[in-house]
């Protein structure tokens, strides 16, 4: 099933401001003024409220800033409950959730096949966990190259640059990319910034390059950096303060980031160079489908989107997912993350665009509900 391209998406604001947040910062918030606000999905006047109070949770720090949101909105509308959340890393946050630590966990990119999805089913007492998407934003791949203002990669030669087979940026490899004719490339070493902690951003990344890079990726994907080259730096202010700092580096990052130092680079699926845009990334989703089709499992299979050369359209994109259970053996748990679900989907999408989000659109909202009140 396809997810239309609501007004939610269309009206998202444009370019490097449009996205994830992330580590409780609000890098988009200082151009609010001038922004227009995204409408966002109808909000929702029937919530069962109570149960566990405060609720705890952990995970991706990309969503910790729509977290914030998401706890204002609940505690307005449920008086009293309260959400604790730890922006600890994707990692960490299913690490913390298959546990048991945590009701529900945060994570840029849903729960693997296989162990992942065994150790879940264990901590929901023999039930299905479900990756639950709330919101939905593109990755950057930002560089920092003094004088060079407009740069367009490829998937191919991604994949070179973050595995150390092209190491300077005058390689002519760069220079062949359509758009970078007239760019003067210096000669200078590439300096590689990845994500040292578990990442959901790093495993779409890799996956990105896995999928789209014709086989020039051979290094896999996974919450942790692969490429064998570079320096690490924790979530994702550590690597854009990194690249800000080192001329002739390059890192990804959820695009709100790719501002103030670093410069998001135009990609070239095939079609031509397409520039980091609301429109852009609309068209991307246009042809969005989910893994697991007629189910409350909504993960998006995104790995069409990564391979595809759809012209327009921006195809790094990064979804947050709540992991939650189907069933909870505590119904106080239950009862309190399906509320908490509830104004996130609902009352909590409006708000998204104080910092930068982009809300998840009507037809995914529908579906993300469906799910909510199937938790038992």
């Amino acid at each position: 099933m396809k997810i239309k391209r609501s007004r939610a998406v269309a009206g998202v604001v444009a370019g490097a401001a449009l996205v994830l947040s992330a580590c409780g910062t609000d890098p988009a918030a200082q151009n609010n003024a001038q922004q227009p606000a995204a409408p966002a999905p109808s909000g929702t006047t029937n919530v069962e409220c109570g149960g566990k109070s405060p609720l705890s949770a952990e995970g991706s720090s990309a969503q910790k800033g729509a977290i914030d949101i998401f706890a204002r909105e609940y505690g307005r509308k449920c008086s009293g409950q309260q959400i604790n959340y730890n922006p600890s890393g994707s990692g960490a946050g299913v690490k913390q959730f298959t546990a048991g630590q945590v009701d529900f966990g945060g994570s840029d990119s849903p729960l693997k096949d296989g162990a992942e999805t065994e150790d879940a089913k264990k901590r929901c007492a023999g039930s299905e966990a479900w990756n639950l998407p709330l919101v939905v934003g593109p990755v950057a791949i930002a560089y920092n190259v003094a004088g060079v203002d407009k740069l367009a990669l490829n998937p191919e030669v991604t994949a070179k640059i973050f595995s150390g087979a092209i190491t300077k940026w005058n390689d002519p490899a760069i220079k062949a990319v359509k758009g970078n004719e007239a760019v003067n490339l210096p000669d200078k070493p590439i300096q590689v910034v990845f994500r040292s902690d578990e990442s959901g951003t790093t495993d779409n990344f890799q996956k990105y390059l896995t999928a789209a890079s014709k086989g020039a990726w051979t290094k896999g994907d996974g919450k942790q950096f692969k490429g064998g080259v570079g320096v690490g730096a924790e979530k994702s202010n550590g690597v854009v303060e990194s690249a800000k700092a080192t001329d002739g580096s390059i890192t990804y990052v959820e695009s709100a980031f790719a501002k103030d130092g670093v410069k998001p680079a135009l990609l070239d699926s095939g079609s031509g160079p397409v520039e980091l845009t609301a429109q852009n990334v609309a068209t991307t989703l246009d042809s969005a489908k989910f893994k697991k089709e007629g189910t409350n499992d909504l993960a998006l299979d995104l790995d069409a989107i990564y391979a595809s050369n759809t012209p327009g359209a921006y195809p790094l994109l990064l979804v947050t997912y709540e992991i939650v259970c189907s069933k909870y053996s505590d119904p106080a748990v239950a009862k309190a993350v399906k509320a908490f679900l509830s104004v996130a989907a609902t009352d909590g999408q409006a708000p998204l665009s104080e910092k930068g989000y982009v809300p998840i659109s009507q037809g995914l909202q529908t579906k993300v509900l469906a799910a909510v009140n199937a938790i038992a």
